[in-house]
């Protein structure tokens, strides 16, 4: 038995932006020790905008990992790399297509070294798709899979959604997948070749929007708002208190009875035109009325507190700055702060995932460029402070 549930696993993370490291991160927190191999500039996420400063992205996303700097265009560089893949379990990576097989790094080459190594390869488009070998980014990710026509109202262009939507969903799918695979190695013995790619990873959180288009024919408008998906329930929206905004749904009959009881309208609880989700959805624009003009009337946490002890769904509309000073944010939260050797703070993300035999990993920073350079080479490949140092001079580290 061990403390963690991967400890023990070695992980080569080329990853970069957010697809990748955010796969690696979920891993480093049950445990897996995550080697962070990056160019000399650094990944790009590391001094996107702020120049000089390390953002705080890449803090959130690189906390618990190693960083080592190689250059992998160098052949030295890439002989030191197959030999730490020889050590490894997993290699992890989100390079354009065909990347890796130009660098001469492709899974049949990668097996030469280690045949039980895995490699998790995050793409933008499926294999099969006319864009495949296409470059993607998590905006152009949800152009093509329907998620920007399915954002924002009716009578307004398209929008993409606020979160990065196909970059995590793509993530957590190929952490699932290294999952699958380091299973299978069990049985099998061998490692194999794990892609996953952002636009199929995306499609299922849809579900509402294609089973209305589905249900419908083809009728429904794609974009509702703050409406649901596929205009399947009523009421669902997001409406006015008199400070504020609350979420409020309905998804079943006895919701809508004790929302018709708290706002004193027991004619519409008794009301066979409102009696079934289908009659509230072809009553929906009177409905939301209705529900704003009550909840107007009335302080928004005072209306969550009543939908609340109701049993209604609903939840208040937070800004940034509310989740970030709420309970969200602390040492054991999702969104935690942290503090480098020098007392500089800083956060980085917990882990959603909770395994009862699996120890909590404690958070640390993310690590400076190459900062374990000479570590990881040393207690791993065995080089010499001699080897590290001609290495560093020819650029090669």
């Amino acid at each position: 038995m061990t403390a963690r549930a991967l400890e023990g696993l070695v992980v080569l993370d080329l990853s970069q932006v957010y697809n990748g490291p955010y796969c690696t991160l979920l891993m480093a927190q049950l445990g897996a020790e995550i080697v962070k191999i990056e160019p000399f500039t650094g990944e790009p996420v590391r001094w996107r905008v702020v120049g000089e400063q390390q953002t705080a992205a890449f803090g959130l996303l690189n906390g618990n990992k190693q960083s080592l700097r190689l250059n992998l265009k160098d052949q030295r560089g890439k002989d030191l790399f197959l030999r730490l893949v020889a050590a490894a379990d997993v290699v992890v990576e989100n390079f354009a297509p065909g990347t890796l097989q130009r660098l001469g790094l492709g899974y049949e080459v990668l097996a030469e070294s280690n045949d039980r190594i895995i490699l998790a390869s995050g793409r933008g488009y499926g294999a099969q798709t006319p864009q495949a070998n296409q470059r993607a980014m998590d905006l152009t990710i949800q152009a093509v899979s329907g998620v920007m026509a399915s954002t924002g109202y009716p009578d307004q262009p398209p929008m993409k959604a606020g979160a990065a939507l196909a970059d995590f969903f793509g993530g957590t799918h190929l952490f699932g997948g290294i999952m699958a695979a380091l299973y299978q190695r069990t049985t099998t013995g061998r490692g194999q070749h794990v892609e996953v790619a952002m636009q199929d990873a995306v499609i299922p959180s849809l579900t509402s929007n294609i089973a209305g288009y589905l249900d419908s024919g083809g009728t429904l408008p794609e974009r509702t708002g703050n409406r649901h998906g596929g205009l399947a329930v009523a009421p669902y929206n997001v409406y006015p208190a008199a400070d504020g905004w609350v979420a409020i749904l309905c998804m079943t009959n006895g919701h809508w009875q004790s929302l018709c009881a708290l706002m004193d309208r027991h004619d519409l609880a008794a009301d066979p035109a409102f009696a079934s989700p289908a009659a509230r959805v072809a009553r929906i624009d009177k409905l939301d009325d209705i529900v704003t003009g009550w909840a107007e009337t009335l302080a928004r946490d005072e209306v969550v507190a009543k939908l609340q002890q109701a049993g209604v769904p609903c939840a208040p509309v937070l800004a940034l700055s509310d989740v970030m000073s709420g309970p969200l944010v602390g040492p054991e939260s999702m969104i935690r702060p942290v503090k480098d050797a020098h007392g500089a703070e800083s956060y980085v993300f917990g882990s959603p995932l909770h395994l009862t035999d699996s120890e909590p990993v404690p958070s640390t920073t993310a690590p400076a460029l190459g900062e374990h350079t000479d570590d990881v080479l040393t207690r791993t490949l065995g080089l010499t402070g001699a080897e590290l140092a001609t290495l560093r001079a020819e650029n090669v580290i």
